[in-house]
């Protein structure tokens, strides 16, 4: 298929790496994270003191009295919640904090989409269902994680004499060039028009964790505790750095913070019945917990609900208290993650066979034969699994990419993923222009982005044409070459496992990415493994060492450049220190 990436050295600033040394940071840390645009020792600090106050997040304080004066006068609130890991995060950050601040059981309830049935977000038919609550009608809605787009669903709800609090990270829409919000009595986005909100990659789950934080302080302005004994809101970090690792959100110094407090907690033990059962039922094991861990064992879990069933069960796996019934949940949403595998691998499958045409005649691929966007659609497709196959196509071909499936109206749902320096949701935007009446709805984020297109038969080939055209014009020969950022040669002396945990220790993740070091190896064993893995001994700097390649079966060169990551093998008692190929060039 496609060339490997382009490998390219980050810079190291010398004095910030200087100034981190000096501070006590491991040399080979500091040189890190300098090279990843911390500047000072103190940006370290990931105590909760140094997160950016709620004050500073539009809407959070007027959110924090409607909220306060709802538990005071016994309201009936119920959350809307969406049908991906930060959705259902944030939805149990939500209940379980109003339940900490005073909320009796009877007042809360939740609603969540059925991806096939309903679509994404608070539409009028979610609003009519969640009237429908056993609690009796809600006279709050609260959304998490979604309604900065649903201007009918809060019309409809304030129809119904309903207060609408919206809280959520995605972009709102726009009308004719010009940002248009929802009609709700608050909110809560720290990408809204005059939001000031320092983090703006705040995930959903994080957006509902400050609302919290903002009505607690209104409750407290109130004389309902003091700050000595007001309620814990950190017992629910867990959740919130679960969410914010599973969204793929940038992790700036602020995420990161969340991320930091909520591994800290995990790793001593202190976490909800739910994510402790998705810790055995993914085989790993929270004392040494790490950001991995929430995006590639936990999260894909919970997906899973929300991909090809339904994410009420990963919800009540992280709202019960009871361990038993969490470990029953958290196994039945394994064996939903292994049908999802099956499913992704069948479209992946039939994906290649149509990406096959980019190849170039060697098989190697050519970039140049590649076109600048790719659409993919067949009736075979499943809707619950477009994303992750559209995510697995834009790494693979370094192309932005759009999979559809037909949903059960008829019509056609897109996820799309991206690469940097195209942003996903501005082009819909463009295309919804230049194609009237194609796109039903669309939404998103820069790098990941969802459209519904209309029932007609050649609606996915006039999207594929019309994306294509504005890759063509918006990205350039640069932009699409694929490149991998590395950290240079990792010096002989930081080969040990003591190394591996000083980085296994940290916070990495999206726009902060983990160490992937580059240097020069000689391949001396190679062969493949469970047929899709590539085990190798190579000697680097006199030294022989174990590496694979996971998910590559073509044979290296006896002599080849490895961008690669450090990881601890163990077996029988005993760790060495592996690398893990991300590249060789």
């Amino acid at each position: 298929m496609s060339p490997g990436p382009q490998l390219l050295q980050r810079d190291v600033p010398p004095r910030a790496s200087y100034a981190l040394e000096q501070a006590g940071v491991h040399p080979l840390l500091a040189r890190l994270l300098a090279s990843r645009g911390v500047r000072e020792p103190d940006e370290l600090d990931d105590s909760l003191a140094r997160l950016l106050p709620p004050t500073t997040l539009k809407g959070a304080a007027k959110a924090g009295v409607l909220l306060a004066d709802a538990i005071a006068a016994g309201k009936r609130l119920c959350v809307v919640a969406d049908y991906d890991c930060d959705g259902a995060t944030a939805c149990a950050v939500a209940l379980r904090g109003l339940a900490l601040l005073g909320a009796a059981p009877s007042m809360l309830g939740y609603v969540v989409p059925d991806r096939a049935v309903h679509g994404y977000g608070l539409t009028p038919a979610i609003v009519d269902l969640a009237r429908l609550h056993r609690n009796g009608p809600p006279e709050v809605l609260v959304t998490v994680d979604n309604g900065i787009a649903s201007h009918a669903g809060v019309a409809h709800a304030r129809a119904c004499g309903m207060q609408v609090l919206v809280t959520d990270h995605h972009l709102p829409a726009l009308i004719d060039g010009v940002v248009s919000l929802p009609d709700a009595d608050v909110i809560v986005n720290p990408n809204q028009p005059d939001c000031g909100f320092a983090s703006k990659a705040l995930a959903g789950v994080g957006v509902m964790f400050y609302v919290l934080l903002a009505t607690r302080a209104e409750m407290r302005s109130r004389g309902a505790y003091t700050a000595a004994a007001q309620p814990k809101l950190d017992t629910l970090l867990d959740l919130v750095a679960l969410g914010t690792v599973a969204d793929v959100v940038k992790l700036d110094a602020n995420n990161r913070r969340l991320v930091a407090q909520g591994l800290k907690r995990v790793r001593s033990g202190r976490m909800q019945p739910g994510v402790a059962a998705l810790f055995q039922a993914a085989s790993r094991e929270p004392a040494r917990a790490a950001g991995f861990d929430f995006g590639f064992a936990l999260g894909p879990r919970i997906n899973a609900a929300g991909r090809l069933a339904d994410m009420t069960l990963g919800i009540e796996c992280l709202l019960t208290d009871d361990g038993a019934r969490a470990a029953e949940l958290a196994a039945q949403l394994d064996a939903i993650n292994r049908e999802r595998r099956v499913v992704e691998g069948g479209m992946r499958e039939l994906a290649e066979r149509t990406l096959q045409t980019f190849a170039a005649p060697d098989g190697s691929g050519d970039a140049a034969a590649v076109p600048s966007a790719v659409t993919l659609f067949d009736e075979s497709f499943h809707e619950g699994v477009v994303g992750i196959v559209a995510g697995r196509v834009k790494d693979r071909l370094h192309r932005p990419t759009f999979v559809f499936a037909r949903g059960a109206d008829g019509r056609l749902k897109g996820s799309g993923r991206s690469i940097p320096g195209f942003h996903l949701r501005d082009a819909l935007d463009l295309v919804a222009k230049r194609h009237p009446g194609l796109l039903l709805r669309f939404g998103g984020h820069a790098m990941a982005a969802g459209c519904t297109l209309g029932e007609a038969d050649d609606a996915a080939a006039v999207f594929g044409d019309a994306l294509h055209r504005v890759a063509e014009e918006w990205l350039d020969r640069a932009t699409l070459t694929r490149t991998l950022r590395t950290d240079g040669p990792l010096a002989l002396e930081w080969f040990n496992p003591q190394t591996v945990a000083v980085l296994d220790a940290q916070v990495w993740g999206q726009g902060f990415e983990a160490p992937v070091f580059c240097d020069e190896v000689q391949v001396l064993q190679q062969r493949l493994v469970g047929e899709r893995h590539m085990k190798l001994r190579v000697r680097h700097a006199g030294q022989e060492r174990d590496a694979i390649w996971f998910g590559h079966a073509e044979a290296l060169p006896a002599q080849t450049r490895l961008a690669f990551r450090l990881t601890l093998d163990e077996w029988n008692g005993k760790q060495r220190v592996q690398m893990v190929v991300e590249a060789a060039a």
